[in-house]
C-alpha cells in the first residue's frame, strides 16, 4: 500500500527544487540603486527613493496629470470659454444670440461659418426643468456643459423639422413631470447649450430670422399646466404629489414671452479657450459650477490630481503654478499638433495618407469610440469599435470645433452636413497667407442643399479676419456672390492676399501675409458620391 504522506512530501520537495527563481527574474523585478532616464539620474539606495528623486518624480507626475487634464478637459473648457464670452458681451443665460446677417470674422468661435443663420443660447436649469419651443426648419443640437450630446431639435431630431417642445430636466430633479406633449431629456449638468442653424430661402436670410423670432421660446416648466391632465392631478398620479391649488387645473395657458434676441452679426465676441495657464482657472470654474456627478471620472481624475476638485479652493502654490504653466504650453502644443497633423494611423485622412483632407469624426464616431455605421440599401450596418476611447481624435475635434451630435458622424445621405479639413498644400507645406493657392472642386459637388469652402486663421481657428468680411466661397448667393463654375463644370477656389486678374469675386478668399490658415469644405445634405468617395476634391495647390 502506497504511503500517500510520503508521496506528497516527495512531490513538494521536487516542486521546491524546480521552482528556484532565476537571477534574470530577480533583476527584472528589482529597481536599481541608480536609474538613468530623460529626467536625469534617479537614485534608490536600498530600494528607497532619495528625497531629491521623490521631489523630481512628483514634479513629473504633476506635470503628466496637468497635461492630461488639459487635453481631456478641453471639451468642457471649450464650452465654458464660450459662456464666458457671452457674459462678457452682456449676453445672459436664455438670451439668444442671433446672427441675422450671418456670422463674420469679428466673432471668434472655433470654425464657425458664414453659411447659415446661427442662433445660440445657454439654458439655466439650476431652478428646475426648462422648456424650449423650437422653430421649424432648423438644424440644431443641445449639448451639456461638457459638450456631451443630449438631442437634436430640428430636422434630424424627433420633431423632424416641424418644431416641437423640448423639456430638459436637471440632475437630481424629483418633482412632477408632464404626462406627455414634450420631448423630455434628463441631463447631467445644470446648464446646457442650444445652438441652431437655419437656411436661406431664395438667397434671403429674412424668412428664417422671422421664423426664429416668432417661434423660439424658452421658459420654466410649470407643473400642472400643459402636459398634465386634471385626472393626473386629482388621482394622485404625480409623484411626488403636485402642490396644486383649486386654481391649478383652471389656470389659463398663457403664451410665453419671447427671449431677448441680441443681434450678433458683426459683434466682437471671443468664445475661444485660453492656451495659457488661465486654462486651468476656466476648468476650475466649470468644475465648481456643476455637480460632481456631471464629470466623467476619466476627466475628473487628472483635474483632481492638480487640485481642481468641486467644493475645494483651487489655490496652486508657486511650484504647482509653474508646473501648470508648463503643462498648458505642452498641452496646447500637443492639441495643436493633433489637430493640424493627425497621424495616418488615426484614420482621419479621408482619402488616405497621401491626401491632406481629414475628418476625424468619420473615423471615431461622435462618442470617439465607435466608427459610424454604414447606411446601405439593406439597412444600418454597425461597425465594431475597439472599446477604447480615441483620445487623439477627441482632442482633434474639440481643438477645432464646437458641438457634437451623431448626425455629425453619419453616413446617411441628404441629412445634416459633413466637413473636410485641410491644413496644408498638396506637398504637405503649411498654407502661408502671403502666397497664392487654388483648389479645384470637380463637377457635381455632392451637396443637395449647398456647399461652401471657408478660410480660417491658424491661431484663432476662427474665420480669417480681413477687409473681406466673409471669407467663404460657395454655391449660395448670400452673403456674397455665388462661385462661378468653369466651362467644364469644375469650380476653382482661389486664395491669396490679392484677387488674381480675371477671377470672379465669389471664387476668391482673401488671406493675410504672415499668418497661417486652413480651410473647411462643407457639404450640406451630402450625397452618396461623398461617402463612397467617387467624388473627391482636389488638393490645395500653390500657384507661382
Amino acid at each position: 500500500m502506497v504511503d500517500r504522506t510520503t508521496v506528497s512530501r516527495e512531490r513538494s520537495d521536487s516542486v521546491q527544487r524546480a521552482a528556484k527563481i532565476s537571477p534574470q527574474v530577480m533583476e527584472s523585478i528589482s529597481t536599481p540603486e541608480q536609474v538613468e532616464t530623460h529626467l536625469g539620474t534617479l537614485e534608490f539606495p536600498l530600494g528607497m527613493p532619495t528625497e531629491e528623486t521623490a521631489d523630481r518624480l512628483y514634479d513629473h507626475l504633476d506635470h503628466l496629470h496637468a497635461v492630461r487634464g488639459f487635453l481631456d478637459a478641453y471639451s468642457g473648457v471649450n464650452l465654458w470659454a464660450a459662456r464666458e464670452g457671452f457674459l462678457a458681451a452682456g449676453v445672459e443665460d436664455h438670451d439668444v444670440l442671433l446672427f441675422s446677417e450671418f456670422m463674420d470674422s469679428k466673432t471668434l468661435v472655433l470654425t464657425g461659418n458664414a453659411d447659415t443663420v446661427y442662433f445660440m443660447t445657454f439654458l439655466d436649469l439650476t431652478e428646475g426643468p426648462v422648456v424650449v419651443e423650437m422653430p421649424p426648419l432648423t438644424l440644431s443640437f443641445v449639448n451639456d456643459m461638457w459638450f456631451r450630446y443630449v438631442t437634436d431639435p430640428g430636422m434630424p431630431g424627433p420633431d423632424r423639422g416641424t418644431g416641437g417642445a423640448y423639456l430638459f430636466v436637471p440632475p437630481g430633479h424629483d418633482g412632477p413631470l408632464p404626462e406627455g406633449g414634450f420631448f423630455t431629456h434628463r441631463v447631467r449638468t445644470t446648464r446646457l447649450i442650444l445652438a441652431g442653424r437655419a437656411f436661406l430661402e431664395d438667397d434671403d436670410p429674412k424668412p428664417a430670422v422671422e421664423r426664429i423670432k416668432e417661434r423660439l421660446r424658452i421658459h420654466r416648466y410649470v407643473p400642472g399646466l400643459y402636459g398634465t391632465s386634471v385626472a393626473e392631478i386629482v388621482t394622485g398620479g404625480t409623484a411626488p404629489p403636485l402642490p396644486w391649488t383649486a386654481q391649478t387645473w383652471t389656470a389659463a395657458l398663457r403664451e410665453p414671452d419671447p427671449p431677448r434676441f441680441i443681434e450678433a452679426s458683426g459683434l466682437p465676441l471671443n468664445m475661444v479657450p485660453p492656451a495659457d495657464v488661465t486654462y486651468f482657472d476656466f476648468a476650475n470654474e466649470l468644475v465648481q459650477d456643476q455637480p460632481p456627478e456631471a464629470l466623467d471620472p476619466e476627466i475628473a481624475g487628472p483635474l483632481a490630481a492638480v487640485g481642481i476638485v468641486r467644493g475645494r479652493p483651487f489655490e496652486p502654490d508657486a511650484r504647482m503654478r509653474k508646473i501648470l504653466t508648463e503643462a498648458a504650453a505642452v498641452g496646447n502644443a500637443t492639441a495643436r499638433t493633433l489637430a493640424c497633423r493627425p497621424r495616418p494611423v488615426e484614420g482621419a485622412h479621408f482619402y488616405g495618407p497621401s491626401s491632406q483632407w481629414v475628418n476625424g469624426l468619420l473615423a471615431s464616431g461622435y462618442d470617439f469610440m465607435t466608427p459610424p455605421a454604414d447606411i446601405t440599401d439593406s439597412g444600418v450596418q454597425p461597425r465594431p469599435g475597439s472599446g477604447a476611447r480615441k483620445l487623439n481624435l477627441r482632442s482633434w475635434w474639440w481643438y477645432l470645433a464646437v458641438g457634437i451630435s451623431p448626425t455629425f458622424a453619419t453616413h446617411l445621405t441628404d441629412v445634416g452636413s459633413q466637413y473636410l479639413f485641410s491644413f496644408a498644400d498638396q506637398e504637405g507645406r503649411p498654407l502661408d497667407g502671403g502666397g497664392n493657392y487654388r483648389l479645384a472642386l470637380p463637377p457635381d459637388i455632392p451637396a443637395a442643399r449647398f456647399w461652401s469652402v471657408t478660410g480660417y486663421d491658424n491661431q484663432t481657428r476662427s474665420m480669417i479676419d480681413t477687409p473681406q468680411r466673409f471669407p467663404r466661397v460657395g454655391s449660395q448667393g448670400y452673403p456674397g456672390p455665388a462661385a462661378v463654375t468653369d466651362a467644364d463644370g469644375t469650380t476653382t477656389v482661389h486664395f491669396g492676399p490679392d484677387r488674381p486678374d480675371g477671377v470672379p469675386e465669389g471664387n476668391w478668399i482673401r488671406t493675410t501675409p504672415g499668418r497661417g490658415w486652413f480651410v473647411v469644405l462643407r457639404l450640406y445634405s451630402p450625397l452618396r458620391p461623398f461617402f463612397d468617395r467617387t467624388w473627391r476634391p482636389g488638393e490645395i495647390e500653390a500657384v507661382d
